[in-house]
């Protein structure tokens, strides 16, 4: 298996990008953190990476909506870099604030730069919603994850309902592929709160872009990296690679190859 380089970016207020330069070591990859003062120098910089990460935090502060300063920087200083990535094979992961921010850029949910499909606002609860839930993968062409598996993971966010446009926009989304998670309870449904923490539409907790290789979640991969990080790990099998870390495995895997 060949060297996966990947770049983790940070910015003020992103604060979970340790976790992730973590989780791509464990995994196997060979990371690099770079603020975005230095990309937005060189976006060219993109082509030295089969990789970018967009992690967790309050970017600027949420100021305006969450990720959205974030949002603004990457479509006027590298978004044609990362639509080339894109181009020659390569893939973006964007974890909570991340996945706000690559929405607002277009590159989620369809990756045209279209931002008429979703959006990402306010839970429903009007609160910080922090617990674990369980996930169910939608799809089959996304890199980052494993066909037919339930993941579990935690959330930390007041900002990750996603809301979807219309009527036509939901039949995209569907017939596209482009819902890559869902929240579930033990019960199959979307819809119940707390299992779907903050209300998302059709219960979406992740995208990916019609390639599947642009991801994004609202939950926290980089959260659930070893089996001791669940609140009930002492009741539960703990053999296997920890959910969270299945997320990063599967890329080094695919881009490896």
């Amino acid at each position: 298996m060949k060297n996966v380089p990947v770049l983790v970016l940070r910015c003020a207020g992103i604060n979970c990008d340790e976790e992730v330069m973590h989780c791509w070591r464990v995994a196997g990859a060979s990371p690099t953190l770079i603020h975005i003062n230095e990309l937005a120098d060189r976006p060219a910089m993109i082509d030295d990476y089969a990789i970018v990460t967009i992690p967790g935090g309050f970017s600027y502060g949420d100021d305006i909506a969450a990720g959205q300063i974030l949002a603004q920087r990457i479509m006027h200083e590298s978004a044609d870099a990362l639509r080339r990535l894109v181009e020659r094979g390569g893939g973006i992961l964007g974890i909570c604030n991340g996945f706000q921010a690559l929405v607002k850029t277009g590159l989620l949910p369809g990756g045209d730069g279209s931002r008429e499909l979703v959006t990402v606002t306010y839970n429903d609860s009007a609160k910080f919603e922090a617990r674990w839930v369980t996930l169910e993968v939608c799809t089959d062409k996304c890199p980052f994850l494993t066909p037919d598996t339930k993941l579990e993971m935690p959330v930390e966010h007041a900002e990750g309902k996603v809301v979807i446009a219309s009527a036509d926009a939901a039949k995209k989304l569907d017939t596209d592929g482009l819902i890559a998670v869902r929240y579930i309870d033990a019960n199959g449904s979307h819809d119940r709160y707390p299992a779907n923490p903050n209300g998302s539409e059709a219960g979406i907790a992740g995208l990916c872009d019609t390639t599947g290789r642009v991801f994004g979640l609202m939950p926290h991969p980089d959260r659930a990296f070893a089996h001791t990080h669940h609140p009930h790990w002492t009741r539960r099998d703990n053999t296997g690679t920890p959910d969270g870390l299945t997320v990063f495995q599967n890329a080094v895997k695919y881009w490896g190859k």
